[in-house]
């Protein structure tokens, strides 16, 4: 009776699986079936390196795009890893129990609210204080990096304070006991030995930020243009196909197919770089 309830879990568990996998293929197959004709008719350099997206005149450049997520992800995350692993560190092995206690589920709890939220609070508080300092219109990369900073902590505290945890306590008393202060064992022990995980949590941050939509849209400014500052206005692949895909048929339709496309391509290069990043560190 015992093994027919345990093969039946495990075709549950393998159903399941196998589920996850074909929901992956599907859309991936759609994405790449509706894309490709439009990049194969005009190149797939034409998409690339254009810089103009006028969908009427057939110019359905998405450099402009590319670069906008780019720069807003990379500001969010030199914003946010300082932040991020400062906070892992703190909570791990500095904060009392009931400090670290209170601060963690402020933390998990910043991962639960919705995308939207975070997009209305950049646009009431963030847009309007980037205006009065800097001048402009206040929609900008740097908006769009405040609050992409914001949406990735919690991706990168747990993780990091995870790996921070899973040092093993034999090198954190070998380095007491050679002399060291609590510091020099976090500095020279404890923070490299975890690097792997670290490192880690900071790539899934940033398929999190290049990802992200509704927040974006809300602050950035969406102009297909390429940015001059960090204070100029942008749109981002995601805000390309949310902004467009109400309207958009034809070859329009299929240019936005192929936005996904490139989308697609980014976080697959994130995902494999996830799984490349502890091989590499342990060798």
């Amino acid at each position: 009776m015992r093994k027919i309830h345990e093969f039946f879990i495990e075709k549950a568990l393998l159903l399941s699986a196998v589920a996850a996998v074909f929901v992956v293929a599907l859309i991936t197959y759609f994405i790449f079936a509706d894309g490709l004709p439009v990049m194969q008719k005009y190149g797939f350099a034409h998409f690339i390196l254009g810089k103009d997206w006028l969908p009427l005149d057939n110019k359905f450049g998405l450099l402009p795009m590319i670069t906008g997520s780019f720069l807003v992800t990379i500001g969010a995350l030199l914003i946010g890893v300082p932040l991020g692993v400062g906070c892992a560190v703190f909570l791990a092995e500095i904060a009392p129990k009931k400090a670290a206690a209170l601060i963690r589920p402020a933390i998990e709890l910043l991962a639960g609210i919705p995308s939207v939220v975070y997009g209305f609070y950049g646009l009431v508080i963030l847009v309007p204080l980037i205006r009065k300092i800097f001048g402009g219109g206040g929609f900008s990369i740097l908006g769009g990096s405040l609050v992409l900073a914001i949406m990735i902590l919690p991706t990168i505290v747990n993780i990091s304070e995870d790996a921070l945890r899973s040092v093993p306590k034999d090198y954190k008393e070998g380095s007491l006991a050679l002399g060291a202060t609590h510091w020099q064992t976090i500095k020279k022990v404890i923070v490299p030995s975890a690097r792997s995980g670290i490192l880690t949590g900071i790539v899934l941050g940033m398929g999190r930020a290049i990802g992200e939509t509704m927040a974006v849209i809300m602050v950035v400014g969406n102009v297909s243009a390429l940015p001059e500052s960090i204070l100029s206005p942008v749109r981002t692949l995601t805000g390309n196909i949310a902004i467009e895909m109400g309207y958009a048929a034809g070859e329009h339709s299929q240019a936005l197919f192929a936005t996904g496309i490139v989308l697609f391509v980014i976080i697959m290069i994130l995902n494999f770089m996830v799984t490349l990043v502890p091989k590499r560190l342990g060798e």
